[in-house]
């Protein structure tokens, strides 16, 4: 059976654990060669340590994407251990603690911007260079139903993350005829520890997101997201640019 992605060259970031742990392996199964990025250093060892007991290639990689250095480091690993990049997994994000704009911290928000948006940018900003020489690269960022919908997360959350589907949809328009499909996936509420990154939340702001929340039909499994983010990265989605996959289980169907 043919492979998906046989031969390709991954970077996935926040790949130490949940969707990016489940994005990484899959990729690898699937014949990509991959760069398992997170600061977690032991997590993403093990994740590569993993892919490699399983007959696959990966190495792993300590990145704080709030880094510049780091980022351009991991894209520059790339290319150094596996001479190119091909697919580009923006995932490592981190939460708010749902707060609402009066409860704002602006040392928090910075932080949670450079991690979730300005990182998507820069990594991007370093592979195109890749991707325009050849005419051919793929970059996906995960996003959330938190960049489409107003209540899913605090203010910061929320606004970081419409950013991210703004960036998506201009940089997928912007290369389309350079042969760069640059597509986001919207995941809705998914087993994963990004909770970890909460440190107080705020009850208002929960009291206000939980209105939505009830509506949730189930949770996601990291795998289901990563099958998605395979769609993405293969040639099956090669007319898929610009876009958001929601994967929510029909949860924002409803409103």
């Amino acid at each position: 059976m043919m492979m998906k992605l046989d031969g390709k060259v991954a970077v996935v970031t926040g790949a130490a654990s949940g969707m990016g742990k489940a994005i990484a392996e899959l990729y690898a199964k699937e014949g990509a060669k991959v760069v398992v990025a997170d600061l977690n250093i032991e997590g993403a060892e093990s994740v590569a340590s993993g892919i490699v007991t399983s007959g696959g290639t990966a190495i792993a990689l300590k990145v704080n994407v709030g880094e510049l250095a780091d980022i351009d480091g991991m894209i520059d690993t790339a290319v150094s251990e596996y001479g190119t990049l091909d697919i580009l997994v923006n995932n490592a994000g981190i939460m708010d603690n749902f707060e609402p704009a009066e409860a704002i911290d602006e040392a928090r928000w910075d932080l949670i911007f450079d991690v979730n948006t300005k990182s998507v940018m820069r990594s991007t900003r370093k592979a195109l260079p890749i991707f325009l020489a050849k005419e051919k690269g793929v970059i996906i960022n995960v996003a959330s139903t938190g960049g489409m919908n107003g209540a899913h997360a605090g203010a910061t959350y929320v606004a970081s993350k419409h950013a991210v589907i703004g960036f998506t949809k201009n940089t997928g328009f912007m290369y389309a005829q350079k042969g760069i499909r640059c597509n986001a996936i919207a995941p809705g509420a998914v087993e994963t520890n990004i909770s970890s990154s909460m440190t107080a939340p705020n009850q208002f702001g929960i009291s206000r997101a939980g209105l939505t929340h009830a509506a949730v039909p189930r949770t996601g499994k990291p795998e289901e997201i990563a099958q998605v983010a395979l769609f993405l990265a293969s040639d099956d989605a090669s007319f898929v640019n610009g876009a958001v996959l929601t994967a929510d289980a029909g949860w924002t169907a409803a409103f």
